[in-house]
């Protein structure tokens, strides 16, 4: 056999062993996913192994509206994920108060829409989407999955210490830095009430919303445990599946609960699983 021939029987026997061999798994950072005025908005996506598609979690940090990034705050969850073999994207999002309300709301609908536009390359299965945020990006997740249609229509949310009702939470605790920097407002009144009512969950539960869980310390010096409570009666009225998962005596951020609670990541995955239906 002549160095040609058996070159070409070499190639040919990589190329099907490349054939059979599960895709690896990758980390990809910085992907951009808009453009928004003079910012760039950026991504990061963990990819599992193998063919896919994967069930798919896209994730939005919390701050106050005004801090944070897609590597801060969120990221105790981000290795849950990886091991439960999910496609999860964490993503930036325009933050206050150099852009005001709507624009952060905008971002995270952008992102579900980019994902489900790159679903192939990525390995998302489309019908099983999650949205998962933390405190801002909680109350983020949960507004969009409320209002969510068409191409913005998720299968789950999942909203750690989320206010739900940011007329609520500006009554027991006050503007703040936070919505004062998203609204461009300094005091409660007509208009700013009405701003509020229109930028809260609670004002667009309907049936037929996808399914919630609720995460939520009790001793959260942030965002009252209560309003995670109300919200859970509100959604059930309504004929709505949600759970709310109670960490006693956790306080705002899920970082803080890890040595005494480490079993809500377990819980949310185990819930993701079933809700999404994904064979364990």
């Amino acid at each position: 056999m002549n160095r040609g021939a058996l070159g070409t029987i070499v190639a040919c026997f990589a190329l099907c062993l490349a054939a059979g061999a599960p895709a690896r798994a990758e980390f990809k950072s910085d992907v951009e996913y808009a453009k928004a005025g003079d910012e760039t908005l950026t991504l990061d996506v963990n990819i599992p192994e193998g063919k896919g598609p994967f069930p798919t979690a896209i994730l939005v940090h919390g701050g106050g509206f005004i801090n944070g990034t897609k590597q801060s705050y969120i990221k105790p969850i981000f290795e849950p994920l990886t091991q439960a073999n999910f496609t999860w994207f964490t993503i930036n999002y325009r933050l206050a108060p150099k852009n005001r309300y709507p624009a952060c709301v905008e971002d995270v609908e952008t992102a579900i829409r980019w994902v489900k536009a790159h679903a192939k390359e990525y390995k998302v299965d489309t019908s099983r989407i999650a949205l998962i945020g933390e405190s801002a990006g909680g109350q983020l997740v949960s507004l969009v999955g409320a209002r969510g249609t068409g191409k913005t229509k998720v299968a789950a949310v999942v909203p750690f210490y989320a206010p739900h009702d940011l007329e609520g939470q500006a009554a027991a605790k006050g503007l703040g830095q936070s919505l004062s920097s998203l609204f461009g407002v300094t005091e409660i009144n007509d208009a700013t009430t009405k701003m509020l009512r229109e930028a809260s969950t609670n004002t667009y539960i309907k049936h037929g919303m996808p399914p919630y869980l609720l995460i939520h310390g009790t001793n959260d010096e942030q965002v009252p445990y209560d309003l995670s409570v109300r919200f859970l009666a509100q959604m059930k009225a309504a004929d709505n599946r949600c759970e709310l998962f109670t960490i006693p005596d956790g306080r705002h951020g899920m970082g803080s609960w890890d040595q005494a609670h480490p079993e809500y990541k377990t819980f949310m995955i185990d819930w993701l699983k079933r809700t999404l239906k994904v064979e364990h």
